[in-house]
């Protein structure tokens, strides 16, 4: 099999600049005339929100809001067997049939022909089925798939069934064709060299078998046909939310290199999104009602609350718990208090722009560890796992205990602190971004989480 690879070195990080208002509404209206709307779909497990910094660049460059659909999948985690029905899972047909309707609206709303899709892991998986099997190539102009497994994960005869599965039915009838590719869509795969959890020749992803082979190697994410980009040092989950990968997909989409890395602040961001919850014990994207969402400006060297709440809300069946107004700079603590679910304390550095898909999940269940100890702060990377000793990590001063070296593969690290120590500041530190947070009492059922951005 032979795919065309180049491997990128890196890109010129472009300065905002400031532009006067004429010039910016000049470019909006350009990149809504020459380039398409563009379908952000998230995978396995996740959701919309992972796209908000793609979303602040392509904004920044000059795509109008309402051309920008970051999805939800209701049901975002894969069944174990993709032909038999789980509890708050999703198959691979209902997915295709999810992205058909989002492709529908997004169309139908701009009045565009054609709109180009982005799709992260799992979420590149109905883009193919979409194109290639399901008769919507004239409605894609562009396809960009980002660590997407194309290969699949594993080839084990014991899950042949799973949509990750590389002998599976879903990915043998994707693969089974001359190309992977149609006609008049133009495809672009982004992947690590080497990086890529999901893309490895021995399962290192799994506890119980690291070493047993998976049958595919850290070329399984490219596509027969396809321009295929590989991203150096990039993990899973970065090749599609990575400042690189943004460059390499507005590049595509509009065939222009961007103007802009860095993300240009709005004078009074105005943040929403939903609550969603954990039904059965699995993680959906389903809205929660009657969440309680208070939002308090922190001050950013000790966490501590700096008066009272912004902002207050109780969810209703659509989950929505803004809109709020804040400023960029500013650090924020989230609380959602959710039925059935940890209160949690969600710290964030400064938000630069307007964001409606600033979806709030709430922590993972208490432990007995956790309640043994007096407080638990979870430090969360979203957009990328942490790498050892690629990344500079500190958590209350030293290397997570639980971040392990070698290919990036934890996107959470925990600490637990004697009851004694609550109230006190907790600095987490990712390379360039910091936040300051506060642990809770774990007797009150409460958690906190400091929530990277970038």
């Amino acid at each position: 099999m032979t795919f065309r690879r180049r491997t990128l070195l890196g890109f010129s990080i472009l300065p905002a600049m400031p532009r006067p208002a004429q010039a910016q509404a000049q470019a909006q209206a350009q990149a809504q005339a020459e380039y398409p709307p563009v379908l952000f779909l998230h995978g396995n497990g996740d959701h919309a929100a992972l796209w908000q910094t793609t979303l602040w660049r392509f904004e920044s460059n000059g795509f109008a809001r309402d051309r920008l659909l970051a999805a939800n999948f209701p049901d975002p985690l894969a069944r174990d067997d993709d032909a038999v029905p789980q509890p708050n899972r999703s198959g691979s047909a209902e997915q295709t049939g999810r992205l058909a309707a989002f492709a529908g609206d997004l169309r139908q709303r701009t009045g565009a022909a054609r709109i180009a899709l982005v799709g992260n892991s799992r979420g590149g998986n109905p883009i193919r089925d979409f194109t290639l099997h399901q008769g919507g190539a004239g409605q894609v102009s562009h396809a960009v798939l980002c660590g997407t497994p194309n290969r699949g994960v594993q080839d084990w005869p014991e899950r042949a069934g799973n949509e990750f599965s590389g002998r599976g039915a879903f990915l043998g009838r994707l693969n089974g064709g001359p190309s992977d590719v149609v006609a008049g869509t133009a495809f672009l795969t982004l992947r690590s060299d080497g990086n890529d959890l999901y893309a490895q020749p021995r399962a290192v992803w799994s506890p119980q078998t690291p070493d047993r082979a998976t049958g595919t190697d850290v070329d399984g994410p490219a596509l027969r046909g396809a321009t295929n980009l590989v991203l150096p040092g990039l993990d899973h989950r970065e090749t599609a939310y990575h400042a690189r990968a943004f460059a390499e997909m507005f590049r595509f989409i509009t065939g222009r290199a961007p103007a802009r890395i860095a993300v240009v602040p709005e004078a009074r961001p105005v943040l929403d999104g939903i609550v969603t919850g954990t039904p059965g014990g699995v993680q959906t994207n389903r809205p929660v009602e009657g969440a309680v969402v208070e939002i308090f400006r922190t001050d950013p060297d000790t966490g501590a609350r700096l008066g009272e709440a912004l902002h207050r809300r109780t969810t209703g069946a659509d989950g929505r718990w803004g809109p709020a107004a804040v400023e960029p700079g500013w650090s924020l603590e989230l609380v959602v208090a959710a039925p059935g679910h940890p209160i949690t304390h969600v710290y964030r550095s400064g938000i630069p722009r307007s964001s409606a898909v600033m979806h709030l999940r709430p922590a993972r269940p208490l432990t007995a560890e956790d309640r043994a100890a007096g407080g638990v702060l979870l430090f969360t990377r979203p957009r990328g796992y942490f790498g050892l000793p690629r990344d500079t990590i500190l958590l209350d001063g030293a290397v997570p205990r639980d971040v392990p070296a070698g290919i990036a593969r934890a996107a959470t690290a925990t600490l637990r602190l004697p009851a004694a120590e609550l109230g006190r500041p907790v600095p987490a530190l990712f390379n360039d971004e910091r936040i300051v947070a506060r642990a809770w009492p774990s007797a009150e059922g409460r958690i906190a989480v400091a929530e990277l951005t970038w």
